[in-house]
């Protein structure tokens, strides 16, 4: 599927059958798989044949969708998680372990930003965040001896910020360390993060790759680029012997293909078991048939609502890379040039009460905590999600009071905008 243009991956990579077999991918809702002789199965946990034995590792449909993915981010190798969060956390356990440090991107998703400073640091792992407009030389100093990963997202959610992805990617590998990228909000129809460096992909499939909100999901793609024996002292888990495999070297027996992806299965997901349903995989998998398709969409609907809410004088700013007022406008042009997502956020002048009586007179927009879906939703920090929070508290967490995220979904822009200047008016 190599030499397909991505609309056609979209609908056919992952996926062949042959003669006679399922036009849809199966779903193999089994939890074990069944071998003739002990010595056939003894092979899959030696990690000396292909094949599947228990579906907290692996799942025949899982491993169809998850080909997909990594032929969409040109990727060598992915695997699927049972939530974006878990991705993450794979992604980065993968390679970390007690002791060791990792360089973030400031802005990015807050449940993100907890598992790395909060969650991560009871395990010992230390991180330090740095401004995504952070000079190469304050970049630099983030780095430590045990740093062994920098992590960011392509599309901060829900700052909005574009990450200057070849700038981390070659901080990163000064320093000898792979390049982790979220690339949720753009998916790989609008950014390939590998193309410019990132060494590993997470998704939360959730979003706009599932489309629907039928299905939490998430997903880790391998560039197969990154050379871990070139480092061996800072990846010991990739690059000594597993004695929990009998002294298996995942860099040396899978190479730079497919060391990450096969640790990352049968040591981590054999151990967390933090699996996607073989169910949720397929309805995944419809919701990637059509993501070339809706990209688009999202993205018109999005860069409309944008410039509506920027003329208009009960809002006080909009976050959205498409505008020309933004300060990642030139940087969003180089990595988005069709475009980044549907999703814009924007400041109303008159803080919480405003919010408030905007909220409540929404016709179309669904208020939700969900974002990316097919059909707008729409969500204000402080009277939700933030809600224990008093303006000063918000204030210091970068969520203003007056702050509104909205998700445009698939409806018609003119009928969005109505809805959106109607509660407007409300205010």
């Amino acid at each position: 599927m190599n030499d397909y243009r991505i609309d056609t991956k979209c609908v056919q990579a992952g996926y062949r059958p042959g003669n006679g077999e399922p036009r849809q991918i199966p779903i193999i809702q089994s939890t074990t798989f069944k071998y003739d002789t002990s010595e056939d199965m003894g092979k899959l946990f030696d990690l000396e044949a292909e094949g599947y034995f228990y579906s907290r590792l692996q799942n025949p449909t899982n491993d169809y969708v998850a080909a997909k993915i990594a032929a969409l981010e040109g990727g060598s190798a992915a695997m699927l998680t049972s939530s974006g969060q878990a991705a993450n956390f794979f992604a980065l356990f993968n390679i970390c372990e007690c002791g060791s440090h990792i360089v973030s991107s400031s802005s990015i998703y807050g449940g993100t930003f907890n598992l790395l400073s909060v969650t991560m640091a009871k395990m010992g792992i230390q991180v330090t965040f740095v401004s995504p407009d952070c000079t190469e030389q304050e970049l630099d100093a983030a780095f430590q001896e045990n740093t062994r990963a920098v992590f960011g997202e392509t599309i901060a959610n829900p700052a909005l910020t574009v990450l200057d992805i070849e700038k981390f990617a070659q901080a990163a590998h000064r320093h000898g360390v792979p390049l982790i990228v979220d690339n949720t909000f753009p998916t790989p129809v609008n950014c390939r993060p590998i193309e410019w460096g990132a060494d590993i992909v997470t998704h939360s499939t959730t979003k706009y790759m599932d489309g629907h909100g039928a299905a939490v999901g998430g997903a880790v793609v391998d560039s197969g680029r990154f050379d871990w024996m070139a480092h061996k002292e800072k990846f010991p888990g990739l690059c000594t012997p597993d004695e929990s495999y009998h002294g298996i070297i995942y860099a040396e027996k899978f190479g730079m293909g497919g060391a990450f992806i096969t640790k990352c299965t049968s040591q981590l997901m054999r151990d967390l078991g933090c699996v996607q349903s073989p169910q949720s995989a397929f309805l995944l998998n419809l919701g990637l048939e059509s993501l070339h398709v809706r990209m688009a969409r999202h993205v018109e609907n999005g860069q409309a609502v944008a410039e509506f809410l920027q003329s208009h004088p009960k809002v006080a700013y909009v976050n959205y890379s498409g505008l020309p007022e933004s300060p990642y406008y030139e940087r969003a042009k180089k990595y988005l040039p069709q475009g980044g997502c549907g999703v814009v956020s924007f400041e109303l002048k008159g803080g919480r009460a405003a919010a408030e009586v905007f909220m409540e007179h929404l016709k179309l927009a669904a208020i939700e905590t969900h974002v990316a879906d097919a059909r707008t939703c729409c969500l204000n920090p402080a009277t939700s999600t933030h809600r224990q929070m008093n303006e000063e508290q918000l204030a210091a967490a970068g969520v203003p009071a007056g702050l509104v995220r909205t998700s445009c979904g698939l409806e018609d822009k003119a009928d969005l905008i109505a809805d959106l200047a109607q509660a407007l008016e409300a205010i």
